[in-house]
């Protein structure tokens, strides 16, 4: 994949809160039309700069520049939004890890504790019983316990669920945002890391 469509690019809201993750192509377009400011981050010297300005910086041996008609141009790693001072929320997303980190890393029926290799998906009804994948229908079970209930539904097995599963509130988009790619500069900006 092209590094300019990989979304390495933290955004801040203008107050600068985390809120998004962009790739630098989309960076690179809202800085030059003036909708967001880069960041020039140099160690602990972090401030904005404008489109104008961010095109002539000097690019350093760890920027991974854009090469362009005018020379190279710095990748942006963190952007400031000019007009947006929210910090929308979102649902995370329905996910096997989700699922997991929702349940407490526990088999919801034996209130174990779990290695994630020790546990899995389990549809409450089954989905060869019509059951869908949604919060309300997975849990983690232990892998053995979900192995004997098989296709049947958890009182046909002789199982109780602990509590009933929900879907997760929302949370401040900031709290979704992982530094997978372990982009340094996203420290200052970062609460959960």
């Amino acid at each position: 994949m092209n590094a300019l469509n990989k979304p390495t690019v933290l955004v801040l809201n203008r107050n600068w809160q985390a809120i998004n993750v962009r790739t630098p192509a989309d960076a690179l377009c809202q800085m030059a039309t003036g909708v967001a400011t880069g960041l020039e981050i140099e160690g602990e010297n972090i401030h904005p700069v404008k489109w104008e300005e961010w095109i002539a910086l000097t690019v350093r041996e760890q920027d991974r520049p854009v090469l362009t008609v005018r020379g190279p141009i710095r990748m942006p790693t963190v952007i400031v939004l000019a007009n947006f001072s929210r910090v929308p929320k979102k649902r995370p997303k329905l996910s096997a890890k989700n699922i997991r980190e929702r349940d407490g890393n526990r088999c919801q029926y034996t209130g174990i504790s779990l290695r994630p290799e020790e546990g899995s998906l389990d549809h409450i009804v089954p989905r060869s019983r019509g059951g869908p994948d949604t919060w309300e229908n997975l849990v983690w079970s232990c892998k053995k316990v979900n192995a004997r209930k098989g296709n049947r539904l958890p009182q046909e097995a002789g199982l109780k669920l602990l509590r009933v599963p929900r879907e997760p509130r929302e949370l401040p988009a900031s709290e979704l945002i992982k530094n997978s790619l372990g982009v340094a500069d996203w420290q200052w900006f970062m609460k959960h890391e």
